[in-house]
């Protein structure tokens, strides 16, 4: 039972002894009922004050006048006090409310705080805590992985050894062959000529002991043959001149792992409010975007750029060959699908490979060097545009065969990780049709994707919750709006091209409106990317040109 309720229940009427008491007079101290009130207000040798017993019983004690209820609140000092505390020293000329506003007040403070943490900043957390989940699970994989790579290498290293070791064997095995037999040779002749000796000397003591002048006459000395000794072989016996095995060298040849690079960002949330402002970037945007420099891709339709580096992009158009430029509008290279089909959408991956997606057999696939490998084939979904993440993974936009359904799927190597494709109320993110649906991931790990069907640029976390939906500046109601690409810079904005209106959507993290790019001549911007440099790189669809934006100071 609420003690308020029963206290009240038991306090008595102090003038009649006999009705319970509803109110209480904080100038004479004494309980009332509603009968007695009238009589005691119309008692004009003093100045009443009534308030409800609820009111007075939940009031807490004066510390500083223990006989006084505290019904008023010092806004200064942050404490309830009583009348008399206002003409103290302590409280003197302090803005002070009734205690009971200031509970209404508060009250209304802990309705927002509750409200905000039971809807945005709880599941944020669990949305964090999940995603801490998947990436636990993905570090263990990738480590597990890094293991399975350096034990190929490992064995790779030592089975090039090992041929290396077997091939110096078989020339010490040939050499010794070589060896043996001019030794042996050299062998066989002195063994012969031992042997010629042996009989020489046998028949030359057999002539000196007989008397028969005959054989005597008969002796031809050979003396002469047998001075002449076997020549000696010269050989010059092998060595092995191992060189000193040189770590770091030996390293390079192994191969090396790239850094792991771990970066705290912090992170917050919009609560959504009507005509909500932006505030203003630390980095300045430009109030005229200056045009850098213009390049001719001799496309007849120019549909995707990306930057491999801050001095080169990749392109691509309405036919098979993808072209490599440099800032100077030099080709270094061309690429021909494998189809020999216009890709879809084309993006640059973390380690500078290429990658396409091809609509019709449904293949995701990889340029490196003079290949081309299918890295993935979908069933049943075709492939829209694609995205490499800052952690290595692959985003792609599909739609169903019968292109009644739209989702994005994250693809870590060519296993696939996390599918998006509804709302918290199971409504689809993303609209049908066949127009596709470009996307960029944004530094805070949010997934952006230019929504041109559902005039909307609409972004969602890492795990999936959808953040907000972008139609369109507050300040062009109703206009129409066709974002067709997409890209993020490192201030974590948005860009949008809006190709029907020639011109280019900046908007913050949080869906704020910050300006148009509508100047340096733009004409039907289609794709876009940003270098490291957040210099902007516009595709045009016709007449095929790229144009270089400086768009910050």
């Amino acid at each position: 039972m609420d003690p308020l309720r029963s206290g009240q229940d038991v306090v008595r009427c102090t003038q009649c002894k006999d009705a319970v008491a509803p109110m209480y007079c904080e100038v004479c101290h004494i309980y009332l009922c509603y009968e007695c009130v009238e009589t005691h207000v119309a008692d004009k040798s003093n100045v009443h004050k009534l308030v409800s017993l609820t009111q007075f019983l939940s009031s807490p004690k004066c510390p500083e006048h223990p006989t006084k209820q505290c019904e008023l609140h010092c806004k200064q000092c942050v404490v309830p006090i009583c009348s008399q505390c206002v003409i103290s020293k302590t409280h003197k000329d302090h803005d002070v409310i009734d205690i009971m506003e200031n509970s209404k007040m508060k009250k209304e403070v802990l309705r927002k705080d509750l409200q905000e943490l039971e809807k945005f900043i709880f599941p944020n957390y669990q949305e964090s805590s999940a995603f801490i989940k998947t990436q636990k699970a993905d570090q263990l994989k990738n480590s597990q992985k890094l293991t399975s790579d350096l034990k190929k290498q490992g064995e790779a290293l030592h089975k090039e050894i090992d041929a290396i070791i077997q091939s110096k064997q078989t020339e010490i095995d040939i050499m010794d062959s070589k060896h043996k037999t001019a030794l042996d040779k050299q062998e066989d002749a002195i063994k012969h000529t031992i042997t010629e000796i042996k009989q020489v000397i046998q028949d030359l003591k057999s002539l000196l002991d007989t008397s028969d002048v005959s054989l005597i006459s008969k002796y031809q000395s050979m003396i002469g043959e047998f001075r002449k000794l076997p020549p000696k072989l010269k050989i010059s016996l092998p060595q092995l001149n191992a060189l000193k095995i040189n770590r770091e060298q030996l390293l390079k040849q192994f191969g090396s792992m790239t850094a792991l690079y771990i970066e705290t960002e912090e992170r917050g949330y919009t609560v959504p409010s009507p005509g909500a402002e932006s505030s203003t970037p630390d980095r300045p945007l430009l109030d005229i975007p200056q045009l850098i420099t213009e390049l001719d891709t001799k496309y007849d339709s120019l549909l995707c750029v990306s930057c491999l580096s801050d001095e080169e992009i990749w392109t691509s158009g309405n036919n098979a060959i993808m072209k490599l430029y440099n800032m100077n509008g030099e080709l270094l290279r061309s690429v021909q699908t494998k189809s020999g089909n216009t890709p879809r959408d084309i993006a640059v991956t973390q380690s500078g490979g290429l990658v396409y997606a091809y609509c019709n057999d449904r293949s995701i696939n990889l340029v490196s060097d003079t290949q081309i490998q299918t890295l993935i084939t979908l069933r049943g979904w075709r492939p829209r545009s694609l995205c490499s993440t800052s952690s290595g993974d692959l985003l792609v936009t599909m739609t169903s065969d019968d292109y009644k359904q739209t989702k994005v799927v994250r693809f870590s190597g060519t296993t696939e990780k996390h599918n998006i494709q509804w709302d918290d109320q199971g409504k689809p993110l993303y609209s049908s049709g066949l127009n596709s649906k470009y996307l960029s991931e944004n530094r805070n790990s949010d997934i952006c994707v230019a929504d041109y069907d559902a005039g909307a640029v609409v972004v969602v976390r890492a795990a999936g919750k959808l953040r907000f939906r972008y139609t369109g500046p507050p300040s062009t109601p109703g206009e129409s709006f066709y974002p067709y690409r997409i890209t993020t810079d490192s201030r974590a904005n948005i860009l949008t091209s809006d190709w029907y209106n020639h011109r280019i959507h900046i908007i913050d993290q949080d869906g704020h409106f910050l300006r148009f790019i509508s100047n340096c001549g733009v004409h039907y911007p289609w794709g876009l990317c940003v270098d490291s440099k957040d210099n902007l790189f516009v595709a045009e669809l016709n007449p095929g040109k790229v144009k270089k934006i400086q768009y910050y100071k």
